[in-house]
């Protein structure tokens, strides 16, 4: 089978993406837009330039891969903004199929302009609304703590995070420089939001090594971590995660950027996967690393080898791990499931 004949099952295929920035996957066309509308100067108004200079193009690392937000966010600080950039997401995905997606961002980060903290919650919500009703793509959000600010800060996102619990929002991360910013510090938000039961997410193991992740579950009760790459450096630590069920969030592009693996052919989710953890695969920033859901199934197949009937059983991972009341993922994975074991055949 030829790379374009797999794109294109896979393409077809019903997905998740459960680890997306809304403030890493912008179109360029939008930030242009929106930089002339509210005044915000950038490097270039060329569309290609643009996206050009927001791509990752060389590997480097995960402190200068996030320097790249700081322009993104420069056009996210009114509700309009966050209404049409969370709509174009919903669209985009949409457009390959994914079927239920989580939205993770960190409010805080958009009340620069003095944007009153529950707007930056309401806006994306109006048009997720209107793009489920539209594209028929569920979309719910994740809000982001950050592990250098202060820890109350964390607290009053994990308040904002119970605030609209069953309202959109299904779950509490923590994000941003992993080096020196231990998730422990930040383990009484996480203890707040846990003991609403709401979801807990952890970006850990990327930039450091598995002690993060332990922090992240065993400090802070992670129930799925972000990215966890660096989990092989401690196999019982892996034996843990593979005997408690608690998935991995990969995201294979954005690791091969922020050289958390030297390519495509050493990332360790084949190990994972083979070791029966859970994994699934999801874009990170569809900007910053120009790439889909559907690319990223496609460079697993294409770099680590993973059969069609593999790439399946990720697939519906994602369903399985949602931070969805059950019933509602038990309905999603029955509409699903045939589209799933028909990527499974040859």
């Amino acid at each position: 089978m030829t790379e374009a004949e797999v794109r294109e099952r896979i393409h077809a295929t019903p997905k998740t993406e459960l680890h997306v920035h809304l403030d890493g996957s912008l179109r360029p066309a939008t930030i242009i837009a929106l930089a002339e509308e509210h005044g915000v100067e950038l490097p270039t108004t060329d569309v290609d330039d643009l996206g050009d200079y927001l791509f990752v193009n060389e590997p480097t690392s995960l402190e200068d891969y996030l320097t790249r937000f700081e322009l993104t966010l420069s056009v996210m600080q009114r509700g309009s903004a966050l209404e049409r950039i969370a709509y174009e997401l919903c669209e985009d995905a949409a457009s390959e199929n994914v079927r239920y997606m989580e939205v993770r961002y960190s409010p805080i980060l958009h009340t620069r302009a003095s944007l009153p903290l529950p707007e930056t919650v309401d806006a994306p919500l109006r048009c997720m609304r209107r793009a489920e009703e539209e594209y028929g793509i569920r979309s719910r959000l994740i809000i982001c703590g950050i592990r250098n600010m202060d820890p109350d800060v964390s607290r009053d996102l994990a308040d904002l995070t119970i605030a609209y619990k069953n309202r959109g929002v299904v779950g509490f991360d923590l994000a941003g420089a992993e080096y020196n910013y231990p998730a422990k510090k930040h383990k009484n938000a996480f203890y707040m939001v846990r003991n609403a039961n709401i979801g807990a997410t952890i970006h850990a193991g990327e930039a450091y090594g598995p002690e993060s992740i332990h922090q992240a579950i065993h400090y802070c009760g992670a129930q799925r971590i972000g990215h966890g790459t660096r989990l092989f450096e401690d196999p019982d630590l892996m034996t843990y995660i593979g005997d408690f069920r608690i998935p991995l969030e990969i995201c294979l592009t954005s690791n091969v950027q922020t050289r958390a693996v030297a390519d495509f052919g050493s990332h360790p989710v084949r190990l994972y996967y083979d070791e029966g953890i859970i994994v699934s695969l999801h874009t990170d920033n569809r900007l910053m690393s120009r790439t889909t859901v559907t690319e990223e199934y496609v460079r697993a197949w294409k770099h680590l080898d993973f059969q069609l009937s593999e790439l399946a059983n990720m697939l519906r991972n994602g369903f399985e791990s949602a931070f969805l009341h059950r019933a509602e993922k038990l309905a999603l994975l029955a509409e699903v499931e045939p589209s799933l074991r028909a990527l499974s055949e040859p």
